[in-house]
């Protein structure tokens, strides 16, 4: 059975709650809660099944991460595949949850944060060629039009 298998029924029922998995010695985040911690903590998204996106993080950084949700107001609960997905650890912030505000803010994020690494990526690729400097001095016109020397 898939992890997204599992996924599913279980964010229909915490859809506003960032659900951290715990697999082995990792916690993994899944589709919009990945966006979330991506965006809080800066970690890499990997595309898997069903153009479903995750990230995570070693066991030793859970401190840190339920502590940034708390601190965000953000509902959270964690779940070990071990126990048969029942959840361990709650955060509920009732009405002041800002899962969607925050989700909002990280998809925005993620979506520029993708188109820049393809620019970066284009660039890189063309790097040994002739033009590359004069399309680096248009890019650098642009970013440093607006500033005041």
């Amino acid at each position: 059975m898939s992890m997204i298998t599992m996924i599913k029924p279980i964010k229909q029922v915490h859809n506003k709650d960032v659900v951290l998995f715990k697999i082995g010695s990792f916690y993994h985040a899944y589709g919009r809660d990945s966006y979330i911690l991506s965006y809080l903590f800066g970690y890499k998204l990997k595309k898997i099944e069903e153009n479903y996106t995750t990230c995570g993080f070693p066991t030793d950084n859970i401190s840190k991460i339920m502590a940034k949700l708390e601190d965000k107001k953000i509902n959270y609960i964690t779940i070990d595949k071990r126990n048969n997905y029942e959840v361990e650890e709650k955060s509920n912030n009732g009405n002041l949850n800002k899962y969607d505000e925050v989700y909002e803010k990280a998809r925005k994020y993620v979506n520029l944060k993708r188109r820049i690494d393809d620019i970066y990526e284009s660039l890189l690729e063309d790097i040994e060629n002739d033009n590359i400097k004069e399309k680096v001095i248009q890019i650098e016109e642009v970013i440093y039009e607006g500033r005041k020397i």
